[in-house]
Order: C-alpha cells, then structure tokens, then sequence
C-alpha cells in the first residue's frame, strides 16, 4: 500500500468553489470554467474537486490546497475555459515554466499574475504534481474513468510534509496596492468583462439581423413563387 502522510490541519486551507473527498486520495480534479458534478468526482475517489475561473486569485487557491496536502501526486485538469481568462492554458504553464518577475512564464491568460505564491511554493506545486490534461472533456464517466486510472498508479505521498501558504484576497485600491497587486491588472480585467459582454451582445444583435433578413427573403421567395402559379393558372384557364 502507498505510503500516506498527514494533510495540513483544518484541509483545505482556503475556500473556493469546490468539494472535497477523502484527503489520502492521489488525484485532484479542476473542472476549470464548467460546473460538472464536483460531489460525485469525490465520491469517485478524488481528494478535491472544483472549478477555476481565473488565471491568478483561481489558480493560487487551487495550488495552496494541493500543496498542503502531500497525498495528492496528480491533478486532472477538464471542462472548459472561461473566456479571456484561459486559466487551464496558465496552470500548466506554471506548472512547466514557473514565474518571472511575478507573470506566469508563456502564459496566454488576460492577467496570468501571481502574488501569494513564493518560489517554494511553485517549485514544491511543480515537483509534488504530475498534471494529466483531458480539457474539454466534461463527461463525468471519462473523468471518473481516468480518476480510478491514476489512484492504481498512487506513488505515495510527496516526501515531504504539508506547505501551509495564505492565498489572501484583495479588496479595494488600497487593499489591492497593499497586497502588492497593481490595480491596473483589475482594471484591465474589468474591461476585458465589459469587452466580452458587448461581443456576447454584438454576437446575439447579429444574429437577430441574419434571422430578420432571412424571413424577409424567405417571404418574397414565397411571394414570388405564389404570382408565378396564379400567373400560370390564369394563363390556363384563359385556353379552357
């Protein structure tokens, strides 16, 4: 039987988004931007199971739970990104490349920032985790599937003890200067919101438009149609 070591007291240490399982489970599960069915992925056998919808404050919660828990050797990430947001895209990018200068190393996220994670954080998140990507798959039955396929290949605990670090969460301008989070970075994520919501409008408005002109056509080719058979029954009737 592999070897289990003790998650940090009161696991998981930061609130979220999520349900959680047994803590000696080897898998944790992020659905990323869906909501799938968190509690039947635990009761599968994951320790842990949520969505992360953004590419900073999102993945540091998911990071500080994972790593105050040495059971946990693999995480699967799933379901669909968020828009703009790309948080899937920026957790394995951390995973691979690691932070410079506080941005996440080829990271494609509007705002791929991380502050409340120190360099042994990240290097502990590197080496304690093997990420296995099935994104886009938002199929309970695959992701169970793959959750029994890696507690059969359950290395045991990472040999060392749990890592406690606070994900704090930031407030208004002043919080967010004193946390050391530009509040430029927010701003920047307003927009792109406000942005995403307006193509979202745009999208529907142009649809709409496409529907309209479309009946309008189909109406005249029907109009059309209807004059040439009068003009034609006409024609006949006038030789009977």
């Amino acid at each position: 039987m592999a070897e289990k070591k003790s998650a940090a007291s009161g696991w998981p240490v930061t609130k979220g988004e999520f349900n959680s399982g047994d803590a000696n489970s080897c898998v944790a599960v992020v659905t990323m931007g869906s909501h799938l069915d968190e509690k039947g992925l635990c009761d599968a056998g994951a320790a842990i199971c949520g969505s992360c919808m953004t590419e900073n404050l999102g993945i540091e919660k998911v990071i500080a739970n994972i790593i105050s828990d040495p059971n946990i050797r693999f995480i699967i990430t799933c379901g669909t990104e968020v828009k703009g947001h790309l948080a899937g895209n920026t957790f394995k990018a951390l995973h691979a490349n690691g932070v410079k200068e506080g941005r996440v190393v080829k990271a494609e996220g509007a705002i791929p920032f991380i502050e409340n994670l120190k360099d042994d954080a990240i290097k502990r998140f590197q080496d304690q985790i093997k990420i296995v990507d099935i994104m886009e798959t938002e199929d309970n039955a695959a992701i169970k599937a793959k959750i029994a396929e890696l507690k059969a290949q359950d290395p045991g605990a990472f040999p060392a003890d749990a890592m406690v670090v606070q994900v704090k969460e930031a407030g208004g301008p002043a919080e967010v200067a004193a946390a050391g989070v530009n509040p430029q970075f927010l701003e920047i994520e307003k927009r792109l919101d406000a942005i995403e919501k307006k193509i979202e409008f745009t999208d529907a408005e142009v649809a709409q438009r496409v529907g309209r002109k479309i009946g309008r056509d189909i109406g005249i080719l029907y109009g059309l149609v209807a004059g040439l058979v009068i003009f034609y029954l006409l024609n006949i009737l006038r030789f009977i």
